[in-house]
């Protein structure tokens, strides 16, 4: 059984890396291959959503992680062309991982009013 769970969680981290390599691919943002490096994600997040690379600080408060956490997925889901509503979703569990392929992988539909 922990087996099964320790294969579960090398799949769930590998999509999510996955999908925010895919992201940095997407937006232009230099070293993508920091999506697979623990804390060296984060540092990606924050290129992508172009913050300061000092946001990673506030990561290791409680609480305030959430807010940053909501903020910088918001920040990234603009990145790419998207609502930033969709960075909202991404504290709802099991929504986070279609919200994440929905980012990477969606196509951006623009209005003639933006293009």
């Amino acid at each position: 059984m922990e087996v099964f769970f320790v294969i579960f969680l090398l799949l769930v981290y590998a999509w999510q890396a996955y999908c925010l390599q895919t992201i940095a691919k997407r937006t232009g943002t230099e070293d993508p291959w920091l999506a697979w490096i623990p804390i060296g994600n984060i540092y990606l997040m924050c290129k992508i959503a172009d913050l300061s690379g000092w946001m990673i600080l506030l990561f290791f408060i409680p609480l305030v992680n959430i807010i940053i956490m909501i903020y910088i997925w918001m920040e990234i889901a603009q990145a790419v062309g998207m609502s930033r509503t969709l960075g909202i979703f991404i504290i709802i569990p099991l929504l986070n991982f279609i919200i994440m392929g929905v980012l990477a992988f969606g196509s951006v539909q623009r209005s003639q009013e933006t293009a």
